[in-house]
């Protein structure tokens, strides 16, 4: 037997029609030619062993023969292609050939198609828009087309299908018809379809999910990247797809990764996968930041993929460290309060033996008398200044337990010259005979505050007092006291020395309670200061000098309407 060609001719000789290849179809699920029950000399058999002119009459009866079998052999060849409808058109579009499985597949018996116009496979839509008319002159043009459109069954049903149309000619060139080779991709279509929803729903879950996703192979090279892991990393998928995962990590870490996958491929020793760990990662830009990574593995078609979970530990991280700030803060104000609570108990307890201090120095300067004695009246004057020093202690002991009890601690409008005189007299005790020069600005006018004028004058005394002290070992020793307008409504005081400083990280929390910078200090002075200056509406900070030293400020409201009056 002749071997079967994949195209032969089924029309006349020298045609041929180009199809797909149907034989592996057959061959794979097709029936065998001794399964088939053959069509006694079927009509298509008997149209293809028709002899084509009388001049065939005259070929030998071997070759006649063998063109019968080989045309045998081909209809069985074509029929057994079940899952393929062949069929062929003349050059009108009536069906000349037709074979079992377009039977199967459309519906119609070889007797009932045969010589009807192809249109009738087409929906009514494409028929009224001549589409049918249309395929057959482009596969005309063309020489084929392949398509995927709607045909229509016997029973009026429709089904996708894979449209195939070769023009056919003869060896003159002449158009002979069109072969056709229809196959149903109405359920594969659908499982295609099917898979991408699957797919588009799995991908909007996985892009839903707040935890960045990557999927790598064996060797370490991202195959996907979420796009949660766009925002944690700040790359885009397509700068990270095809790269080596190591990219994500710190250079430690990546080295790190790479040993552990190549110990994993060689003896299968897991170090991350099955586990949830804390590890250290890397975005665009450099910055590094603190993950929690959880590794899977799956192996698909025998190659090994891993994929990771990473969640962003920042924000988290971030909240640990506010809670304990505010639990420190909650120890601190338990702190303070306690210490308002003491000073309340001492502000009582302390006005007593004042008092009695200031009466016994009354007392002992109505002894001394006028008597005209130099010596005497030395003494007269510094009872008499001790007698005022002691009131107010008195009278600053009182306000200090007002202010911790919450009570009016009596703002009044007070010039703000005399107020600084009446503490830098206070404040400068003993400043002289430490070698410390001392430098007075006050801003022109006469500048009227709305202030406690004590609770002032305590603050501005505290920061001379310190600044005195921290000029103690210094070479250059200068002290400047300064006031002058802040914005509408305010005034500053400045009090600056020429000591060693403070560092910035001290002068971040220097006016804390307990914050000191002093051996045997408390901690307590500037929180104090602070805390006065606040409750005056006021604020109070501190700079470093270029030249050395530092500079505190701090500011108080302006009496309303009496922002700066002028000298009578």
């Amino acid at each position: 037997m002749p071997n079967t060609p994949s195209v032969g001719p089924v029309a006349a000789p020298g045609i041929e029609i180009s199809l797909p290849d149907v034989s592996r179809s057959f061959a794979e699920q097709g029936p065998s030619r001794n399964d088939l029950p053959l069509r006694a000399t079927s009509n298509r058999t008997a149209r293809m062993n028709a002899p084509r002119s009388p001049h065939e009459h005259d070929s030998a009866g071997t070759v006649a023969r063998g063109d019968a079998t080989l045309a045998e052999e081909l209809g069985l060849l074509i029929d057994g292609a079940t899952t393929y409808a062949i069929y062929m058109l003349d050059p009108q579009g009536r069906v000349t050939i037709w074979n079992r499985g377009a039977e199967r597949i459309k519906g119609w018996a070889e007797a009932e198609i045969i010589g009807r116009d192809f249109a009738i496979f087409y929906p009514a839509d494409d028929i009224a828009a001549g589409k049918p008319e249309a395929d057959l002159a482009r596969a005309h043009a063309c020489g084929r087309i392949e398509e995927e459109s709607w045909r229509v069954r016997k029973d009026g049903s429709e089904f996708l299908a894979a449209v195939t149309i070769t023009a056919l000619h003869d060896d003159a060139g002449a158009l002979r018809g069109f072969g056709k080779v229809i196959r149903d991709i109405t359920h594969e279509k659908a499982a295609e379809a099917a898979i991408v929803r699957r797919e588009h729903h799995l991908r909007s879950i996985l892009n839903t999910v707040p935890d960045a996703m990557i999927v790598m192979n064996e060797h370490g090279i991202v195959a996907s990247f979420s796009a949660a892991a766009e925002l944690v990393f700040g790359y885009a998928a397509s700068d990270v797809i095809g790269r080596n995962v190591a990219m994500l990590m710190p250079q430690s870490e990546a080295r790190a990764h790479d040993r552990h996958l190549h110990t994993y491929r060689r003896t299968g020793e897991r170090h991350v996968i099955g586990n949830v760990r804390l590890e250290n990662a890397m975005r665009n830009g450099g910055e590094i930041f603190p993950i929690e990574l959880a590794v899977g593995e799956a192996s698909i078609a025998g190659e090994r993929i891993f994929t990771g979970f990473i969640r962003d530990l920042t924000h988290r991280r971030a909240t640990e460290r506010r809670v304990q700030e505010l639990q420190s803060e909650l120890v601190h104000v338990s702190r303070v309060s306690a210490m308002g609570t003491m000073a309340s108990t001492l502000a009582h307890e302390i006005n007593q033996p004042l008092t009695a201090i200031a009466n016994y120095l009354e007392a002992a300067r109505a002894m001394i008398g006028d008597d005209g004695n130099a010596l005497l009246t030395d003494i007269a004057e510094a009872l008499d200044l001790a007698a005022a020093q002691s009131l107010r202690a008195g009278t600053i002991v009182r306000r200090l337990r007002a202010f911790v009890d919450g009570r009016d601690t009596g703002f009044r409008d007070e010039p703000l010259d005399l107020l600084v005189e009446e503490a830098t007299s206070l404040g400068l005790l003993g400043a002289h005979e430490a070698g410390i020069a001392v430098c007075t600005r006050v801003a022109p006018g006469r500048a009227i505050v709305l202030v406690d004028r004590i609770q002032i004058q305590q603050v501005l005394v505290n920061l001379i007092r310190n600044a005195i002290q921290s000029m103690a070992g210094s070479p250059d020793k200068v002290l400047t006291i300064a006031t002058a307008r802040e914005g509408d409504g305010y005034m500053q005081i400045t009090v600056a020395d020429t000591g060693t400083g403070i560092d910035a990280a001290v002068r971040a929390r220097l006016f804390e309670a307990f914050a000191t910078t002093k051996e045997d200090g408390m901690g307590l002075g500037l929180s104090i200061c602070r805390t006065i200056v606040e409750a005056h509406g006021g604020r109070i900070w501190a700079e470093g000098i270029a030249t050395g030293g530092t500079a505190f400020h701090f500011t108080m409201p302006l009496a309303q309407g009496r922002d700066t009056d002028t000298d009578d």
